[in-house]
């Protein structure tokens, strides 16, 4: 028994196994991701759907706020339900409650308190709005809290914030989407208010989107964006799963490190096997030492680098991509040797397929082996060594008796082929004159003349085995069968 094939296969199916193993995380956080996702999506569809419900039974269908209010209290609800949809989409919990107890404060965000005004009436960018509510708490804003308007609003006074007095002057009076008349309102409220811009902030949704008419599509396509972002978080999640460049030199790196080491410690023990005491090893024997650590490590980067690719970019276990390069690195060898004329053609077939037939017995045992032992790398090495031990002891094992029971059986596998191989040919000879017969007799019973056609359709008929008593061969019988 080869001690020393047996730990050098396993320590390259600990490698293919280590690799399996990075391959095996990615996609167990893949799994959990979108496990995860799932109750994501799940958590903010009913957000979505509740906040909707409330709107429709508490305000719409009750009337709450009349004609001129009720947009602002659907504007509240849809704030929460979008804005924790959103967070929850991601993950994330949920940020804001509606207080509903018509105080100072309309909605909490966290620990922040905000007022939220929604008004159109007068062209005022709901500014007006914001002023009347801080006469009534002036420290509204000194206490940390904030005031909420319509999207397209703030986006506006932003706007209006950026112009300047010249470019001011030039706009028209009142006309137009924007005016002179409002570019001074903006202004004088910032001024006279001494409010910083920041305090303002903009709601998620516009003003015409939180109005009785239109809140049903607007939540409509907050579903849709929904759902975009839910498949955005799982492309992201597969995209991370994916194999990158900076692990496969992770592996390739780690490949070349064990395996330069293993070759080390081999040669190292090769030399001990000679009767020499480390310590005397001269500048020769660390030459040699040194060359097939060398080799090793280049072997080992190539094995890494191959079973990455075989594993991650073909449906290749870890296990069969470590033998395939083990394979592949020993019938290189054999071709070198063969073209050296080292070996002769015969031999290199044989070492060949032993080489092949070693590499299939190590991935096998390697696979059983992680089975058992279902632990990363060590239930591979395990079954690849316990594996490969009993495959030697049974290949040394073998008798000349077995092995020539064996040629024998080949031998008649060979006879057998040849056998059937003839018989084959004469099974399509006979084929080819049966078809030949039959597209003849087709060909007859298709006649354009009539009663050639019949007759040509009798004799077909009786060729294929139909009943004599089922032909219609005479004008009596097609009588018969067409008009009785």
């Amino acid at each position: 028994m080869n001690a020393e094939k047996i730990v050098k296969s396993s320590q390259e199916q600990a490698v293919g196994a280590w690799v399996n193993y990075l391959n095996q995380v990615r996609l167990d956080r893949l799994v959990e991701a979108l496990a995860k996702q799932n109750i994501n999506f799940t958590t903010a569809m009913e957000t979505i759907e509740t906040a909707f419900d409330t709107i429709k039974k508490d305000i719409i269908i009750r009337n709450r706020g009349g004609d001129k209010g009720m947009h602002g209290f659907i504007a509240e609800i849809a704030e929460c339900g979008i804005g924790n949809a959103r967070q929850q989409i991601l993950g994330k919990s949920a940020a804001y409650t509606w207080i509903n107890d018509n105080g100072p404060d309309d909605l909490i965000r966290g620990t922040e308190a905000i007022q939220q005004k929604f008004v159109q009436s007068g062209g005022h960018l709901s500014l007006r709005a914001v002023a009347e509510h801080l006469s009534h708490y002036p420290e509204y804003l000194a206490e940390g809290h904030k005031y909420q308007i319509p999207k397209d609003h703030y986006d506006k006074i932003m706007a209006y914030m950026e112009i300047s007095a010249d470019v001011a002057n030039k706009l028209p009076t009142s006309t137009g989407e924007f005016s002179l008349r409002q570019w001074k309102e903006v202004h004088a409220f910032f001024d006279a208010n001494n409010i910083d811009p920041s305090k303002l902030e903009p709601s998620i949704l516009e003003y015409g989107e939180v109005q009785q008419e239109t809140i049903s599509t607007t939540f409509d396509k907050e579903k849709k964006h929904l759902y975009e972002m839910d498949q955005e978080k799982r492309d992201a999640a597969y995209q991370d799963s994916k194999p990158t460049l900076v692990e496969g030199v992770k592996a390739t790196a780690v490949a070349a490190a064990v395996e330069g080491v293993a070759n080390f410690v081999i040669a190292v023990a090769h030399k001990r096997k000679t009767g020499k005491q480390i310590k005397n090893f001269d500048q020769d024997d660390w030459v040699e030492i040194a060359g097939e650590s060398g080799k090793g490590i280049v072997q080992g980067g190539i094995r890494g680098a191959s079973i990455y690719m075989l594993t991650n970019f073909t449906a290749t276990p870890a296990a069969v991509a470590s033998s395939i390069t083990t394979a592949a690195f020993g019938v290189a060898e054999q071709v070198y040797f063969f073209r050296n004329g080292v070996i002769n053609e015969i031999q290199f077939i044989e070492n060949s397929e032993m080489l092949c037939l070693d590499a299939s017995v190590s991935a096998l045992t390697s696979f059983m082996g992680q089975v058992l032992i279902p632990i990363p790398v060590l239930g591979a090495v395990v079954g690849n060594a316990v594996g490969m031990m009993i495959y030697q002891i049974g290949k040394d094992a073998l008798s000349t008796k077995e092995q020539e029971i064996i040629k024998q059986y080949l031998k008649d596998i060979a006879e057998l082929d040849e056998k059937l191989a003839e018989e084959y040919q004469q099974c399509v000879k006979q084929l080819n004159r049966c078809f030949i017969e039959y597209i003849e007799l087709l060909a007859s019973a298709f006649d354009p003349r009539v009663e050639k056609a019949l007759d040509g359709s009798v004799i077909l008929a009786k060729y294929m085995g139909v009943p004599d008593y089922e032909i219609l061969d005479n004008y009596n019988k097609i009588t018969s069968y067409f008009l009785d």
